[in-house]
């Protein structure tokens, strides 16, 4: 078991975003590298890298040609080696994106997929029998290769479908999960993770988990798919940690994985809480928070109450939160995001505030997502301390707002919301109820209504949190016995014996008693 998970904060970094050091506008290994102190600083302990390997990049590198080698845009493996090293020497672990499900349609298995004559590499993808039959409820391509048949696509078009077998078979070129096909695709990615584990990585965050194993309605065959996969690791590499990109906590901690990302859809309402029209977490005071608690609490009980489940504060394929809400808000949003279970994940540069950048034109598949992915900004300094090449150069365009927020502005702040992250990352590694396993259960969580509350304990140890968003002065009834409040924001909170009352925009961690 991967126990370094119990009190894991995580920092997603975008490489091609972060930090340049070769000056050719696109971020490197050696940049994260020269960053680590900061992530750390941050009271981040934990990094999740974006896919780094050889790549066409048409979909920022999530369409791998080459599963065991850096991209040399990045740097070398012995750079990514060396990642793994000067991370473990400060007490952090690595995570690397794996993208199992599909590939590019540059790698050289589709490559020699495509050939007439049967190979090893024949059954790597989902073909049909004859190019006129297509399959259904999946993209596909045809027309392209010498073999007689289409292929399927998971996403973008150039994401020819890994074949690791069908759950229900209902067409003759459907193959069953423990086919030789997709019994050797299994295998192989097995032989990609065994590769970057041996080499110093401390696990994968996994692209489209739940995506495996096709006419899987229940996701039966997925989750033995990644038993399997458990169990490799079990044997091998006890210690590695799998994060998944399911969305469904009961079946992806189920199939062996640690912990499970919200995702922006679905019907937990994650993506109410800091995005749309009426986030939550806005002063306008005019969001809903019961509907995610009550999903929250469902997927919740279902895995046993281990509460794994990751909230992550956006990522590449999500607008800023910055698009939203302003600093102030963003405050109020990371109490929440940093007290919840399951390890909390920030997105480069949101601890800052970093703005989504509008109108930008898609860059290497990012389309709308593209303004959410802008180069890192450092210091007051060219390119704002991202890259030393000319700004024509920068692969994407930065944010050119004369009041851009910098990490060095934030740093000169003495109340600027990356001093709020750094207090509440250190807050949350003091207390072991605010950490991963900590348990959870919403105190208030009303309709159309202000504030929330929750109870987090661990052992004889526990915390009520208590958020007001809005800016409106708020209060519910409460009977307990409060202790010390070791955490407030805004005008702090007033409790008496049967009620609490919460200024607007104000928050407070109080310290239970028996």
């Amino acid at each position: 078991m991967a126990k370094w998970l119990d009190n894991a904060i995580f920092y997603e970094i975008y490489p091609q975003s972060f930090q340049d050091t070769n000056g050719d506008g696109i971020g490197d290994l050696q940049g994260i590298i020269s960053r680590l102190d900061y992530i750390k600083e941050l009271g981040c302990n934990a990094l999740w890298i974006n896919p780094c390997f050889v790549s066409p990049f048409g979909d920022a590198g999530y369409d791998v040609a080459d599963y065991y080698t850096i991209a040399p845009r990045y740097g070398t493996n012995a750079d990514a080696e060396r990642l793994f090293k000067e991370a473990h020497k400060r007490g952090m672990h690595v995570l690397l994106d794996l993208v199992p499900g599909h590939t590019s349609v540059e790698h050289k298995w589709f490559k020699e997929s495509m050939k007439a004559e049967k190979n090893e590499f024949t059954d790597r993808y989902i073909w049909t029998n004859n190019v006129w039959d297509t399959p259904e409820n999946m993209a596909y391509l045809r027309g392209i290769a010498e073999r007689d048949g289409s292929c399927a696509v998971n996403f973008f078009s150039m994401q020819p479908s890994l074949n690791y077998g069908f759950y229900k078979i209902d067409k003759p070129w459907q193959q069953p999960v423990d086919a030789p096909g997709p019994v050797a695709t299994l295998e192989e990615m097995k032989n990609v993770m065994r590769f970057w584990l041996t080499m110093g990585c401390d696990g994968f965050r996994v692209d489209m988990a739940g995506y495996m194993v096709k006419n899987d309605e229940d996701g039966k065959g997925t989750i033995e798919l990644w038993k399997k996969v458990r169990r490799f690791l079990d044997e091998e590499f006890p210690e590695a940690a799998m994060v998944s990109e399911w969305g469904e906590p009961d079946k992806s901690l189920l199939g062996g994985f640690h912990m499970d990302f919200l995702l922006p859809f679905g019907p937990i309402h994650y993506a109410e809480l800091f995005r749309g029209k009426n986030p939550y977490f806005s002063r306008k005071g005019q969001g809903d928070i019961s509907q995610f608690a009550e999903n929250y609490m469902k997927s919740y009980e279902k895995t046993g109450g281990k509460g794994l489940i990751c909230i992550p504060s956006g990522n590449h394929d999500t607008d800023r939160m910055a698009r939203t809400l302003s600093q102030e808000e963003m405050k109020m949003a990371f109490a929440f995001l940093l007290s919840m279970p399951g390890a909390p994940f920030i997105y480069y540069g949101d601890e800052i505030g970093m703005r989504y950048v509008e109108n930008l034109v898609s860059v290497e598949g990012g389309f709308n997502r593209t303004g959410s992915r802008s180069p890192m900004q450092w210091d007051g300094g060219v390119n704002a301390g991202f890259s030393a090449a000319p700004k024509h150069k920068l692969y994407i365009r930065q944010d050119e707002s004369a009041d851009r927020p910098t990490v060095q502005k934030q740093m000169e702040e003495k109340d600027s919301l990356y001093h709020e992250v750094q207090k509440l990352t250190a807050l949350r590694q003091t207390h072991k109820a605010l950490q991963s396993n900590g348990g959870i259960a919403f105190v208030y969580a009303k309709e159309n209504a202000y504030p929330m509350a929750y109870m987090r304990d661990f052992e004889e140890e526990k915390i009520l949190v208590v958020l007001n968003p809005s800016e409106r002065e708020e209060s519910f009834e409460w009977s307990g016995k409060a202790g010390t409040i070791i955490y407030t924001q805004g005008d702090g909170i007033k409790i008496s014996e049967d009620k609490i009352t919460v200024p607007g925009g104000s928050a407070g961690f109080i310290e239970i008693c028996g």
